[in-house]
């Protein structure tokens, strides 16, 4: 620890003595520093032991000690050493009383102790507090890069970092969930952190953040003794994104010792993330080529290349994802990711690991495309991302993959179109086709196929539109359909024919019957109004 007026009135070399402030000797020492000046405030940065003989000084007026005194006090000066059988044989009394009722130490220094001598043990007992912490510093180093390369790896390397700090550590993933924590009781402390790991998770890497004090809640944490923590959180990673976040929780702010124990535990989880991150690179791209096998309708090479890496996925039904960022839904407070993509692939990720489930995700022109086990975790991590658009298929096998692809495109042209975070295909295809209607490119097309025959009945020169209705739900049935319009088959025939006049193209055509219901069924009821 660095030194006190204490440890300076107990060095038995100075030879000090004390006539005030005898209870606040325990305060730490910055500096010693000499000045004759009336106010060397100016010249004070806080925390010094100011050592005086009172050269321009008159120490025994009342009203001068007391003023000197209070701008000491007032700059932060922790203690005052007076010099005596120089200017003064003694401490005059009116400085006495004047330390006192400031609760400012005052320290008598004989003759034969040099000012020297005093800024000297102070300088060495700062130096020798900074060699203690640089060599606690180092020590811990070692013990965590010992911790960091055992078997446990980041866990053990945690559990080493709390004992050094005397408080608890946490670690948590890409995604903001907590992985490790030591003690154990600290996981519960760490998960009430989430909201705070997201902010700083959101800022370029690297980047710190000091959250007040995280207090005990429930009977589990009483259990533990301990009281409100100061926290800490560091990101972790050298990239844009942060990989990780490293938490610290103690009782009082970091000394030097231990805030190089912290550095250190920063530097080797951010080696650790890195490297797997490398190792998880590599998985990529692997993964990245089994897709395209698979998309190609190669599934026995596909499979030779997943290996043990991805052969398990392909051992049992899987769904296949397609995943856009996407436009936050109208009215919506909910806080986008800056990375909706990328957040989709952490919770992907950890929602897999936790599930021990294998998933292969593979990032593809501004797209995230994600195989993963039919009813896992994974695929239930899709549901409450935010930020983005999903297209889901139904569940396959390695053979039906590319037509699987080709039903999470469509599902995710229609979470698109809805403005929907996710659609199934199994919900496109149960459904009607009407609702995929409602596209402003599709009722550009209806209105303008319409349009002729609208502005022909617009004259008053027939009922075309109303008239083709009613054929086309009659199914071509001439009786049936005049019945429904209240007029003579024939007058009905001679209308189609004006229809096809009119449009240039025959109603024998199914195609051109087909393109002429959807185009009614787009653009509304034949009056123009009416159900879609």
């Amino acid at each position: 620890m660095p030194p006190t007026l204490a440890s300076l009135v107990h060095h038995s070399a100075l030879k000090l003595g004390v006539l005030a402030g005898r209870d606040r000797l325990d305060t730490p020492v910055r500096w010693a520093h000499v000045s004759e000046l009336p106010d060397p405030v100016p010249w004070m940065d806080g925390g010094e032991l100011l050592l005086t003989t009172a050269l321009q000084i008159d120490a025994e007026d009342p009203v001068a000690a007391r003023d000197y005194v209070r701008r000491l006090a007032r700059a932060g000066v922790v203690g005052l050493g007076f010099a005596v059988g120089v200017n003064y044989e003694q401490v005059p009394g009116a400085l006495v009383e004047a330390a006192e009722a400031e609760g400012l130490p005052l320290l008598e220094v004989p003759r034969r102790t040099p000012f020297i001598a005093i800024t000297k043990a102070v300088s060495a007992a700062i130096a020798a507090d900074q060699y203690r912490a640089v060599t606690a510093g180092f020590e811990a180093q070692r013990e965590l890069t010992r911790a960091a390369l055992s078997p446990e790896g980041p866990a053990a390397l945690l559990a080493r970092l709390a004992a050094h700090l005397d408080g608890w550590a946490a670690l948590y993933d890409a995604s903001g969930a907590v992985v490790a924590a030591a003690p154990d009781w600290a996981a519960r402390r760490a998960a009430r952190l989430g909201a705070d790991v997201g902010r700083l998770k959101e800022r370029p890497a690297p980047a710190t953040a000091v959250v007040g004090s995280v207090t005990p809640d429930g009977a589990g944490d009483e259990a533990d003794g301990e009281g409100g923590d100061r926290v800490e959180l560091q990101s972790l990673g050298s990239g844009r994104r942060a990989r990780g976040v490293l938490a610290v929780g103690t009782g009082a702010p970091l000394g030097t010792a231990e805030r190089y124990a912290v550095q250190s535990a920063i530097a080797l989880l951010t080696l650790t993330t890195e490297r797997s991150r490398a190792l998880q690179d590599a998985e990529q791209r692997l993964g990245a080529a089994v897709l395209r096998m698979l998309l190609a309708g190669e599934p026995d090479h596909a499979r030779a290349v997943a290996g043990e890496l991805y052969g398990t996925l392909l051992d049992a039904p899987f769904r296949v994802l397609v995943a856009e960022a996407a436009a936050p839904a109208e009215g919506s407070e909910a806080v986008v990711p800056a990375d909706p993509l990328g957040t989709l692939a952490d919770a992907v990720d950890t929602a897999a690991s936790r599930g021990a489930e294998t998933v292969l995700a593979v990032p593809e022109d501004g797209r995230l495309v994600v195989l993963a086990p039919d009813g896992g975790a994974a695929v239930a991590a899709c549901a409450g991302a935010l930020g983005v658009a999903v297209g889901l298929s139904a569940p396959a096998g390695p053979a039906g993959a590319a037509a699987a692809h080709r039903q999470a495109e469509q599902a995710l042209s229609v979470a698109r179109r809805r403005g929907r975070a996710l659609v199934e295909h199994e919900d496109v295809a149960a459904g009607s086709v009407l609702p995929l209607l409602a596209d402003d490119a599709v009722r550009a097309f209806a209105d303008g196929m319409l349009r002729a025959l609208r502005q022909h009945d617009e004259t008053g020169r027939g009922d075309l539109v109303r008239s083709l209705h009613a054929w086309l739900s009659r199914h071509g049935q001439w009786d049936a359909a005049a019945a429904d319009l209240g007029v003579h088959r024939h007058t009905l025939r001679y209308r189609m024919r004006r229809v096809e006049e009119i449009l240039g193209r025959s109603l024998d055509d199914p195609d051109v019957r087909m393109e002429l219901w959807l185009a009614l069924k787009a653009t509304g009821s034949p009056s123009g109004a009416g159900e879609a």
